[in-house]
């Protein structure tokens, strides 16, 4: 389940150019804390590279532009920066447990436009 976004916390557009699923919320809290240093977001952001020409690029960061789009999304600082969330309006992110398969974040982008061809998007 996606949740709202709280109001902006900066003057970027009214709404978040990503939403964390309550699964990625609770687990990207649980790494924060566990880095020790509660003022850090979560930056998402789109670089060339990868087979299909772009990746994903997900890391804690303590330094945010006045040009990120950032929002607080259950209680996570999510911020993106304005070449980025051009690329993926209306995507979401989520934390999957999978057993033996392992665990992790997985993007849904319905921007994208093409895929890897390993299946994967966005390598």
């Amino acid at each position: 389940m996606t949740t709202e976004a709280t109001e902006p916390l900066t003057d970027a557009p009214a709404g978040p150019a990503v939403l964390l699923t309550d699964s990625a919320a609770a687990k990207v809290k649980e790494l924060i804390t566990a880095e020790g240093d509660p003022s850090m977001a979560l930056r998402l952001a789109v670089r060339p590279g990868g087979c299909s020409g772009f990746q994903y690029d997900m890391y804690f960061d303590s330094t945010v532009d006045s040009t990120d789009s950032v929002h607080e999304i259950n209680g996570v600082r999510l911020a993106v920066d304005a070449e980025s969330a051009a690329m993926i309006p209306g995507a979401s992110i989520d934390y999957k447990e999978m057993g033996l398969q392992g665990s992790g974040f997985a993007i849904n982008n319905p921007n994208q436009q093409r895929s890897c061809g390993c299946g994967q998007s966005f390598c």
